[in-house]
């Protein structure tokens, strides 16, 4: 009887192990720690686009908790009650919120939690309690909004300038707009044509008088260059000291210029002389035969 009793023994805590293994590997694949008690928040949404159990909950990026049910009643407006779990050491200021959010690129969904300022004073949120939420546009959903509209305005403006394009395309004035553009692409080849032949005919020989003009210079310099330039400086300078002695001779009142610069008699001798001779020759148109008396044998002084 004992050895029976054993083994039943032995059989109910095998059973036990392995319900409880099962039970905490079951959690496990869905994502509960039972080891580490949680608290339990609630929120409504109108549409969760795509959220479902086992998605995280995160605080500023940094995963707290998980979806643990989504509950639906589409005979209101808020349809969706997703209950969430958070680490029991989480501690929500009231206020607090839960925001739908998009987890990467994929389109997968999660929730995020945004904390109020938290004081010492400040209220928190009890295990239970259901709190404030709204949805954030995701990725796609900002390219369906914002994106798609302006493509959509870019492609319709794309349309009418394609159409003004083509308008302009059936005009006569273009056809005319291009023939002028390859009669003036004409005119430029034959003018490259010519400035070629310049280029390959007449810039060398310009070149070579340039080359000689530019020799006849360095010679010209080289002669300055060789030439007795003190020599012809002092022999200047002699005849600029030579001018000014005569200058200063003729300023002075010695010599033949010097007195006729400065001496008033001879100024006053020729004032008189000047008036004399114009007395006599208004006399001579006055009385002309006071001074020649004609005669058959010619004129005759009085």
């Amino acid at each position: 009887m004992n050895i029976k009793y054993t083994r039943e023994i032995k059989v109910g805590l095998l059973a036990l192990v392995a319900l409880f293994v099962l039970y905490y590997g079951f959690n496990f694949l869905k994502g509960t720690d039972i080891f580490h008690p949680v608290k339990k928040y609630h929120g409504t949404f109108v549409q969760v686009g795509g959220l479902t159990e086992q998605a995280p909950v995160y605080i500023r990026g940094f995963k707290v908790g998980q979806v643990d049910h989504i509950r639906y009643d589409f005979t209101r407006d808020s349809a969706f009650c997703v209950d969430i779990s958070v680490n029991r050491d989480i501690v929500l200021p009231a206020g607090s919120a839960m925001e739908l959010v998009s987890d990467g690129l994929l389109g997968g969904m999660a929730i995020q939690l945004v904390l109020p300022p938290f004081g010492p004073d400040s209220l928190v949120c009890c295990s239970g309690d259901y709190l404030p939420t709204r949805v954030v546009p995701g990725l796609v959903e900002f390219l369906q909004t914002g994106v798609l509209d302006q493509l959509t305005e870019a492609v319709a403006q794309v349309k009418e300038v394609v159409g003004k394009l083509n308008t302009q395309l059936d005009d006569e004035h273009l056809y005319n707009s291009l023939a002028h553009i390859d009669s003036i692409t004409t005119n430029l080849t034959g003018t490259s044509r010519d400035v070629k032949f310049l280029v390959a005919n007449r810039v060398p020989v310009v070149m070579d008088q340039l080359d000689s003009a530019i020799c006849n210079i360095r010679i010209i310099s080289d002669n300055i260059k060789d030439a007795d330039l003190a020599a012809t400086v002092a022999r200047v300078d002699t005849a600029v000291d030579n001018i000014n002695a005569v200058v200063r001779q003729i300023n002075s009142e010695e010599g033949t210029f010097g007195k006729l610069l400065h001496d008033n008699s001879l100024y006053d001798n020729v004032n008189t002389t000047v008036r004399s001779a114009d007395s006599l020759v208004l006399d001579l148109k006055a009385n002309p035969k006071r001074y020649v008396h004609f005669s058959l044998f010619g004129p005759k002084k009085e």
